[in-house]
This record gives structure tokens, sequence and C-alpha cells, in this order.
């Protein structure tokens, strides 16, 4: 459904978003959703270029979200990194299929679309939306059902 890269995105976003708007180093944030710095610090970069975070140099620097929990969607996370594939024309290029897609396309695109909208309708806010004792990213310890 959607790549490792873009599952990584949004871990780092979502981890970023549970700083309370305090700078992160790539390091940091490697160790708190595990993924590889190397791999991360590129996700960080794509991050950067679409403006979903900002990066700061120095003693104190590292990433910050530059967008409101509130409001910034799943989607647009996804769309900074790997949009969702759709289809408006044939992918096979064949000439008199145009923009009538075969049965295949036609539901493949129906599913994108899908996958968009729910999407869409995702805050960041809502990955953080867990009681207090459980953290997202599976940071949390397991608890036995007499500790729920």
């Amino acid at each position: 459904m959607i790549s490792q890269t873009t599952e990584y995105a949004l871990r780092a976003v979502v981890y970023l978003a549970d700083q309370d708007g305090r700078a992160c180093t790539t390091a940091r944030i490697s160790e708190g959703t595990q993924i590889p710095a190397g791999y991360l610090a590129k996700i960080m970069q794509l991050l950067g270029r679409t403006q979903i975070v900002s990066s700061q140099r120095g003693l104190h620097g590292g990433f910050t979200l530059l967008h409101n929990v509130e409001e910034l969607t799943v989607l647009e996370v996804i769309n900074a990194v790997e949009p969702i594939q759709r289809f408006s024309e044939c992918p096979l290029e064949i000439p008199h299929h145009g923009p009538d897609l075969c049965p295949l396309h036609r539901r493949l695109d129906d599913v994108g679309k899908n996958i968009e909208e729910s999407f869409s309708e995702t805050t960041i806010s809502t990955m953080l939306d867990v009681p207090n004792r459980r953290k997202p990213l599976c940071r949390f310890p397991c608890l036995s059902p007499e500790m729920q």
C-alpha cells in the first residue's frame, strides 16, 4: 500500500509531533523511530524540501515540524515523499484506451482515490491521540491485562 520510505517519513513526523516543538537531531529521531540514520537523513531532506520540517544547524539544532499537527494530514506527508499512484489514463499507453481505463486500472485508481481520501481526513494529531501510558510508534511497554 505504501512504501517503506513513506512509512519511515510518517514515523519521523509522528515522532517530531510528539516532541512538543523541541528540535531533534537525526540521531535522536533514528533512535526513537528505529529508522537507519543514513536512510532517515535522506527522508528528512525530502521533508525539508517540501516544507513539512525545518532544520537548524548548530549546538541546539535539529528538525522541527513546520505545521500544526491538528492540520497536517497523513496525505501531505505521503505526498511529500512518494505520492499515491493514480491512473488518469492507460499506463500501458494503448492509444485507443486514452482516459477509458480497463477494469484492472480503474479498480486500482478507485483504491488509490479511497486511500487519498482516508489519509486526507487523518491528521498527525490523530496518531498521538492515545492514552498517556501508550505512546505512538510502539515505544510503550507491553502491559499485562491487569495493568491496563
